[in-house]
């Protein structure tokens, strides 16, 4: 009988290096994903000098930093964490559209895994609930699948 090959991440961070890049708008809401990120990666062994945490403008330009850090080859992973909240103009959706392709191009050009916790919600109370309440906390679950997708990757 035959052997299935499973390939599986550790969520072990000991000896990578991550950068957060993270948005100033709705800071109150970010600063929460952030801690929730850096406190996840740290009990999962990475050591806080191993982390740099890149704090920029809006979601709009996580795209071309994130591009910028996956081309240094300095980081293991990156970690994209911000909070776009619907106003009444079609603003949000380009936005939110143009970030998350963005992120996304830049993950498959550099090979180079992001953990996408840019949150997109209709108001301010569901990213609060986002952002550490009643839905847990995003800049967890996003480091979470960053780090799996990096021990992953290390299998491949």
């Amino acid at each position: 009988m035959s052997t299935m090959t499973t390939i599986a991440g550790q969520l072990d961070a000991k000896g990578l290096k991550v950068a957060i890049v993270a948005t100033r708008f709705n800071d109150f809401i970010v600063d929460r994903l952030v801690g929730g990120a850096i406190d996840y990666l740290e009990r999962h062994g990475l050591e806080k000098e191993n982390v740099t945490l890149v704090r920029i403008p809006g979601a709009f330009e996580m795209p071309l930093i994130c591009q910028k850090l996956a081309a240094s080859g300095k980081y293991n992973g990156i970690l994209a964490l911000g909070a776009v909240i619907r106003g009444g103009t079609p603003h949000f959706d380009y936005v939110c559209a143009e970030a998350s392709k963005g992120i996304a191009h830049t993950m498959m050009e550099h090979n180079m895994p992001i953990g996408f916790g840019l949150l997109t919600c209709d108001n301010i109370e569901q990213a609060i609930e986002r952002a550490g309440s009643k839905a847990g906390n995003k800049g967890v679950e996003a480091a979470a699948a960053m780090l799996e997708t990096i021990r992953v990757m290390e299998q491949l």
